[in-house]
């Protein structure tokens, strides 16, 4: 694929401090104030989805404290004299709310491309996004700006596997999709969804029971064999194999027979990790 990029974009080394733009001194300039008006939201922005609590939260603390930390904006191509929002949207809409007529901004001169680079990372960072807006946000630097797998990751700080799997879940069906959106199905969860043809009625049992991304796993290898391992996934051994995991820190599978006889298997990746478990195993 073409385009490919690789690190840190100009505009996002230049925003968040990794180094200076040197052939265009001129592209980052500080400005004391604009008037709120003059701004807009960027179209680039793949978050979506804004806590009406948190915002009220953070109107209050703009009301005692201001916006301490600036806008990064870029200037608006087609309105001159206003300005497009890259990074702050959350705090621009608070600012709005506080009743404020001025705030102070960043003045950035970037492309479209850096504009969703910039968006992105600042909401991932802070862990603003949800896995769909995320996805949709990776899939936007994938196609319009041609980014490959391996650039997203790169730019991101996320493994290879995250970026193609919170790619993935953007085929999942609709309603599983607004699931993540609300909050109320976790990508852990929908993970092992993508794929199946019945993907919307083991949400909604997911949900209703509230079962762990291990439960879930599972479930749907139960149901893709029929059913005819379901005994294995009895709901006091998945909790159980959720304390030893948690106490280990390791993959853990309890297979247990009818007869209550069975085997605790322990998944190691590393010559550390098996030394980890030989220590707890052998401690008297």
């Amino acid at each position: 694929m073409s385009g490919k990029k690789k690190g840190l974009g100009r505009g996002l080394s230049a925003l968040f401090g990794d180094e200076k733009p040197k052939d265009k001194p001129q592209e980052i300039r500080q400005t004391n104030t604009v008037s709120i008006s003059d701004l807009s939201r960027n179209r680039y922005q793949p978050r979506q989805h804004f806590s009406e609590e948190k915002l009220e939260e953070l109107a209050n603390s703009i009301k005692k404290n201001g916006i301490i930390q600036p806008i990064a904006v870029r200037p608006n191509k087609t309105d001159k004299g206003k300005y497009e929002i890259v990074a702050g949207e959350r705090r621009w809409m608070a600012a709005q709310r506080a009743g404020l007529h001025e705030i102070p901004v960043t003045i950035l001169d970037l492309s479209d491309v850096e504009s969703l680079e910039v968006a992105i990372v600042e909401n991932i960072q802070r862990d603003d996004l949800n896995p769909i807006e995320e996805a949709r946000g990776y899939k936007r630097l994938n196609e319009e700006f041609k980014y490959d797998h391996d650039s997203i990751s790169k730019l991101m700080s996320k493994s290879r596997s995250h970026v193609s799997n919170t790619l993935r879940l953007l085929t999942l069906p609709r309603d599983v999709v607004a699931m993540l959106e609300e909050g109320t199905l976790t990508s852990g969860q929908a993970r092992p969804l993508i794929g199946l043809g019945n993907a919307s009625s083991i949400a909604e049992e997911i949900v209703s029971k509230n079962y762990s991304a291990r439960k879930v796993e599972y479930l749907v290898k139960s149901k893709k064999s029929g059913g005819s391992r379901e005994k294995n996934y009895d709901a006091n051994i998945l909790k159980a194999q959720d304390k030893i995991e948690k106490v280990l820190g390791l993959k853990v599978n309890i297979f247990n027979r009818k007869n209550n006889s069975g085997r605790v298997v322990i998944e190691y990746k590393d010559l550390e990790q098996f030394e980890q478990v030989s220590d707890l195993l052998t401690k008297r």
